[in-house]
C-alpha cells in the first residue's frame, strides 16, 4: 500500500517555479530542476532542467546550466543552454554560450562567443540522408 502511494507521488512532478528578487543578491551554486526567474544579482553557478529567465533588472555573474533561456537583463560568464536562448532588445552578454537555437531581437548586446550544438547534429543527419539517397 505505501509502495503504490510514493510511486505516484513521484509520478506526479510540480513545476517548481523560483525567483531572486530585485533587492536580493545571492552568491554560490544553485541546483535544481525547476524554472528560475532572476531580477536581483546571482553571482555563482545555476544548473536546472528547466527555463532561467534574466529580467530586465536581473544580473548573473558566473556559468548557467539549463534548457531554455530567455535573457532580457545582463549576463556575464559561461551560458550553456540545450534548447532555446532567447535575447531581448535590453539584454546584455558577454562571455560564452553554447545553445541549441537562438534568437536576438534587435538592440541587444551579444559579445560572445557562440557554439550551436543542434545544428552540427541536424547537418549530420541530413548528410546520411543524402548519401543513402544517392547510394
Amino acid at each position: 500500500m505505501f509502495s503504490k502511494e510514493n510511486k505516484k507521488a513521484g509520478e506526479n512532478k510540480v513545476a517548481e517555479r523560483n525567483v531572486i528578487g530585485q533587492n536580493t543578491k545571492i552568491t554560490g551554486e544553485i541546483i535544481s530542476e525547476g524554472d528560475f526567474r532572476i531580477d536581483g544579482t546571482l553571482e555563482g553557478t545555476i544548473q536546472t532542467s528547466g527555463r532561467v529567465v534574466i529580467g530586465n533588472t536581473g544580473l548573473i555573474k558566473g556559468k548557467v546550466e539549463c534548457t531554455n533561456a530567455d535573457v532580457e537583463g545582463k549576463f556575464t560568464g559561461e551560458l550553456s543552454v540545450s534548447n532555446t536562448l532567447t535575447v531581448k532588445s535590453s539584454a546584455i552578454i558577454n562571455g560564452d554560450v553554447v545553445i541549441g537555437k537562438l534568437s536576438v531581437e534587435p538592440g541587444a548586446a551579444f559579445n560572445a562567443t557562440c557554439a550551436m550544438k543542434g545544428a552540427v547534429k541536424e547537418l549530420n543527419k541530413n548528410e546520411q540522408g543524402l548519401k543513402e539517397k544517392t547510394a
